[in-house]
């Protein structure tokens, strides 16, 4: 443990163990139907003061029960897939009698991501999209990738079949601009490169995907949207197994389970997929395993995470569209392999009754090894993050909360080297002191208002001489960067189920430069890229709430974009600089609807779209008039498309369950599959696809399942010259125990 580190842990245990626990009392209940059949499972979120205080699941009987050492009022929110409950407000702890649940479009849910603290789905300002378990599962989405196509403002662009590299891109903004979060570890390799390709979700309990920047809470990285995973743990004792299989020599076996006994929560799970590809060498293999364990009781808790993945692929090369005549073959040689391990220990408990204090660990290592017709070259990148936070309770409609956040990440590469090739790291040092006040006027109008002031510190890196690309020595380095957020949630009109809600948000990002753009320049104090982002939203709901409508318009600006020069030597006096802008605007648009057909045996409809409209515009470098080489002002930033869609109709008889997804984009502008913008700029068109898939629960917890992928078989490219997968055909079998 770093020496830095191990008194602040030390620091922390002794406070937790040393606080005395405050007096708890219960708030209690049991959630039916709307035929009246109690629901196993369902979950349940306590509010207090605009914050969630408490989230559990409803047991077997459908009951549920939360201890709290908050005096009220609540309100208590009840939710499963497709239904929801009208709130209930309690004025102090006791029980709640029984809640029974109608079809809804919209539900309530925990977002971590979108303030310093959990709170409500309903209240948050920023573009929040929430996929649960029950949507993973309903769908039979396996991968993140997948995850994110189905979300509103994200450009996803994956190289090939299973295991290709993968890029998304928020709200046009460049594909390292989103931080992920993985049971609150940072999985971003140094300078927040990241490939959605290798991220399974055996165990997860929902993915929140927040829109923007978010940097006034998460500092470096988070400059254009967070993604953040949580695992399930704690609940009633679940368990499954699941193996599937299919076209393209495509196999997965995956276990998971959770669970909760009085104060203890857990979850585990493993997952291998493996995949022959489409061409030689276009094999895929990945393991993954991860575990947690917690324990809370009332206002303090302590959880530790672990989750380790392996991977190994064949590189091909571009086998499809060659705009340029410049595809050599497959490549037969070029294989990678990568290994990430992150862990994570946090903790909270209160100090009064008005104060709460928190705290984590974690650490991020990544590394990576590649063979080529070259030789062979490997990659690390390593990051150790240390937080700690007080929130306060002013008044009842008043909460700050400020904390501090430390960190160290390095780097290396067999090609970042110093005199006589020597491998030397990039080192750098992260400190972060934040503040954010959240206000509420009688529930109906939410304000949140914070600010970060970061300090990032990069250590001495010896020169290199090399006659092609010579780097002089860089001395120590030191940036200062605040950054802002604000945002305002207002309910104008709430009755009987439906309401309109307006929302607003601004802020601002950075992300630091990553090891090579550090390593290939001959700049010394090259400065983070920067983002200015806005946006205005309005949600509707109607029907009784069984009908939603969401729009969003948003504006983003990206300053000092990190550039090769080239022959912009006028504006520059180094190779590489951050003379380069853009700038990206649009609007997203979703819709839903649910309904529940019959009643004997009734069938459960429910039905989504979103579809967002991206305009993206590279403008003049600084001090110039034009842009980087091929690039013209004006010309659309590559890889974003100007218009995308995704839909998906899902029903559930009972024992049967099936949906239908179809999605698509607009052409987009893109480099040579071989030599990138040297080989020149080129259209890659746009396509719509369609998926589909059932499943048949048999007695005794086994579920039978199939899926067709591309189902009329599209020949299309999400990155040019890399097919995607044609049609697949997969089918397997779950057999789960506690549900």
């Amino acid at each position: 443990m770093h020496t830095a580190v191990r008194p602040c842990v030390f620091s922390f245990l002794f406070l937790f163990f040393s606080v005395p626990a405050l007096r708890a009392e219960t708030i209690s209940g049991r959630v039916v139907d709307p035929d009246g059949r109690v629901v196993r499972a369902a979950t349940i979120i306590v509010i207090d003061r605009g914050s969630v205080v408490a989230t559990v699941a409803t047991d077997a009987e459908g009951a549920f029960k939360v201890e709290t050492s908050e005096a009220g009022p609540f309100e208590v929110h009840a939710s499963a897939d497709g239904f929801r409950a009208r709130p209930v407000t309690i004025e102090k702890p006791g029980d709640v009698g029984t809640i029974a649940l109608e079809v809804s479009a919209m539900r309530e849910a925990v977002v971590v991501s979108a303030a310093q603290v959990d709170i409500p789905l309903s209240t948050a300002s920023s573009s929040v999209t929430v996929l649960t378990s029950g949507d993973l599962a309903a769908l039979q989405i396996q991968d993140l990738a997948d995850a994110l196509r189905l979300t509103p403002g994200l450009s996803v662009a994956g190289a090939g079949g299973y295991g290709a590299q993968t890029s998304a891109f928020p709200r046009g903004g460049e594909s390292d601009y989103s931080l992920v979060l993985i049971d609150g570890v940072q999985a971003n390799a140094f300078g927040g490169g990241f490939d959605f390709a290798h991220v399974p979700l055996a165990n997860v309990e929902r993915i929140e995907i927040v829109r923007g920047p978010q940097s006034a809470l998460y500092g470096s990285n988070a400059i254009g949207s967070v993604i953040r995973i949580v695992s399930k743990r704690g609940g009633p004792p679940h368990a499954s197994g699941a193996f599937e299989g299919g076209s393209f020599g495509t196999s997965r076996v995956a276990t998971a389970a959770s669970g909760g006994a009085n104060a203890w929560q857990w979850g585990v799970s493993a997952d291998r997929i493996a995949s022959d590809g489409t061409v030689e060498n276009d094999d895929y293999e990945r393991w993954t395993a991860a575990g947690g364990l917690g324990w809370s009781r009332v206002a303090s808790g302590l959880r530790a995470d672990v989750h380790y993945t392996s991977d190994e692929r064949g590189f091909p090369g571009p086998y499809g569209s060659d705009p340029g005549g410049t595809f050599t073959g497959i490549d037969l040689i070029s294989r990678g392999s990568n290994e990430r391990w992150l862990t994570s220990m946090a903790g909270w408990m209160p100090a009064g009754s008005r104060v709460r204090l928190g705290g984590s660990l974690s650490r991020s290592q990544i590394e990576g090894d590649v063979v080529s017709p070259f030789g062979s070259s490997d990659t690390s990148s390593r990051r150790t993050v240390g937080r700690a936070q007080a929130d306060v309770t002013v008044r009842r409609d008043l909460q700050l909360s400020f904390g501090g956040e430390f960190g160290r990440e390095r780097a290396g590469s067999t090609f970042i080297v110093a005199e006589a090739s020597r491998e030397v790291p990039v080192r750098r040092r992260l400190g972060g002191t934040f503040g954010e006040v959240r206000w509420n006027r009688h529930d109906r109008l939410f304000v949140t208002g914070g600010v970060r002031a970061e300090r990032i510190s990069r250590e001495a890196l010896p020169g290199n001489a090399d006659a092609f690309s010579p780097r002089p020595d860089f001395g120590d380095d030191t940036v200062i960067s605040v950054n802002p957020k604000i945002g305002a949630a207002w309910f104008v009109r709430e009755s009987n189920g439906t309401f309109t809600k307006l929302r607003a948000s601004a802020g601002t990002g950075i992300r630091p430069p990553d090891a090579f753009e550090i390593a290939f320049t001959d700049n010394p104090s090259l400065r983070p890229e920067r983002s200015r982002s806005f946006d205005a939203g309005i949600d509707h709901t109607l029907a009784g709430g069984r009908a939603s409508i969401e729009a969003t318009a948003f504006f983003n600006h990206y300053d000092d974009l990190i550039i090769a020069v080239g022959s912009f030597l006028a504006s520059s006096q180094y190779r590489t600089d951050n003379i380069s802008n853009a700038q990206t605007r649009g609007l997203e648009l979703t819709g839903s609807a649910r309904a529940r057909l019959g009643s004997t045996r009734p069938v459960d409809l429910s039905f989504h779209v979103s579809v967002t409209f991206l305009d993206t515009e590279i403008l003049a470098v600084d001090g110039g008039s034009g842009a980087p080489p091929p690039f013209e002002p004006g010309d659309r930033l590559l890889r974003r498309p100007a218009q995308q869609v995704s839909t998906e109709l899902r029903f559930n008889a009972g024992r049967l369950a099936g949906f239908i997804t179809a999605g698509g984009r607009s052409s987009t502008r893109d480099v040579d599959p071989s030599f990138g913008t040297f080989g020149g700029l080129f259209d890659s068109p746009g396509y719509a696809v369609a998926s589909a898939g059932v499943n048949w629960r048999a007695p005794r917890g086994i579920d039978v399942f199939a899926r067709i992928t591309n189902l009329f078989d599209r020949d299309y490219e999400e990155v040019l010259g890399f097919p995607a997968l044609g049609r697949a055909v997969t089918a397997g079998i779950r057999v789960a125990a506690g549900r």
